[in-house]
């Protein structure tokens, strides 16, 4: 488990699958303008279908210098403002030592551990149980955690969640997750342009094709509906494949933070005391799939999980109990925030122990001197920390 922790290779493979992707954009991006450019085509007027796939690939060449230019501006904009905009979404703000010097220490311990650049810290006014990690570069990383977790769990489990974030961002994991969130958006933009265009323009396109029939010998006929067919066929491929390579990124990257995490705090049970705590709680209201997909726990999952982008908790645990040597409470019942009837041992039995008192309960023995000699018993109140006064 401790190897998993910036795991070298890991590391390696991020990178080359962030600059993989990026080009996968651009080849995703001219796919689209070219099934666009095969719809306007057939719109246009009926022809044969080899001469309509001829004319969409010389549109798609007059059109590529433009669908480069505003592919790379929409990137420089994500790379700018990514952080801005998810701040936007979470209503996430930035807070310093003074404001919670409990959080900025328990981070600021696991940097200074192991050398690491301190990210920047925020909190998110959200009841839910849930963190996450963002940012692009060393300027840009920022961990994100929510009222309700910092309410909710204790200090070691709070560290074993940090620490579990600080991986993604030494694993190189948050850097392509955002790049995988920006090839979607652009290629989910292009498929509605080109949606929009086609059923916008369904009755032109019907009488266009109707009135071509009198077009020059070498255009022929008969092409529109399969060149329609085509386009559409593409789009929707296209929209798949920029979807499918946000669920693509292997889930492996989960365990492999939680791996870290316990690496980092030597605790492999606050690691798990923290996942049975976030399960089933970290739903974030308002947020977008993309910032839930940066989340510890992500429990909007697709049919059957086929597009889950978080292993399940009981999977995650599991391997922890298997490498880390951790113990499993089971699913946790937690009383619900600000209920105080519950006594001390009830909230342990919940998952949380009971506040260890400031002093103990006896005075300390010296190793190697003699037992205490037997003092009478004196009633009254106490009068010290150690009990009663001796007379």
């Amino acid at each position: 488990m401790a190897a998993a922790f910036g795991l070298y290779t890991h590391i390696q493979s991020n990178r080359r699958r962030s600059i993989a992707l990026l080009l996968g954009l651009f080849f995703l991006v001219y796919l689209m303008v070219y099934a666009g450019a095969l719809l306007a085509e057939a719109m246009m007027g009926d022809a044969s279908l080899a001469w309509l796939l001829q004319a969409a690939w010389r549109d798609l060449i007059w059109a590529a210098p433009f669908a480069t230019v505003a592919t790379a501006l929409w990137i420089a904009i994500a790379y700018l403002f990514n952080q801005s905009l998810i701040d936007a979404v979470t209503g996430a703000s930035g807070v310093t030592r003074k404001e919670q010097p409990r959080l900025y220490n328990l981070l600021e311990n696991l940097c200074i551990s192991r050398g690491i650049p301190m990210p920047k810290l925020k909190v998110m006014d959200d009841p839910a149980l849930n963190a996450f990690a963002s940012g692009l570069n060393q300027k840009q990383y920022s961990i994100t955690v929510t009222t309700g977790l910092l309410g909710r769990l204790n200090d070691q489990e709070v560290e074993a969640v940090l620490g579990h974030e600080l991986t993604h961002i030494r694993n190189g994991d948050v850097r392509m997750l955002v790049i995988a969130v920006i090839i979607a958006g652009v290629i989910g933009f292009f498929a509605e342009l080109v949606f929009r265009m086609f059923f916008q323009s369904g009755v032109r396109w019907s009488r266009g094709r109707s009135s071509s029939g009198g077009g020059s010998s070498d255009r022929g006929k008969g092409g529109g509906g399969a060149a329609v067919l085509i386009a559409i066929a593409i789009v929707a491929v296209a929209w798949l494949l920029s979807t499918a390579i946000r669920f693509a990124l292997s889930r492996r990257r989960e365990y492999l933070a939680d791996a870290g995490a316990v690496e980092l705090t030597k605790n492999p049970d606050a690691m798990i005391m923290a996942l049975r705590k976030i399960e089933g709680r970290g739903e974030l209201e308002g947020a977008t799939s993309a910032v839930m997909e940066m989340c510890v726990d992500n429990p909007r999952q697709g049919f059957a999980d086929l597009f889950a982008t978080h292993p399940p908790i009981e999977s995650r645990i599991k391997a922890l109990i298997e490498f880390a040597g951790g113990h499993d409470p089971g699913p946790l019942d937690l009383p619900e925030p600000g209920d105080e009837t519950q006594t001390a041992g009830e909230q342990g039995d919940a998952g949380t122990p009971p506040p260890k008192p400031f002093l103990p309960a006896e005075p300390p023995v010296v190793l190697g001197g003699s037992a205490p000699a037997a003092q009478p018993e004196v009633t009254g109140p106490p009068s010290g920390p150690w009990g009663p006064t001796r007379q």
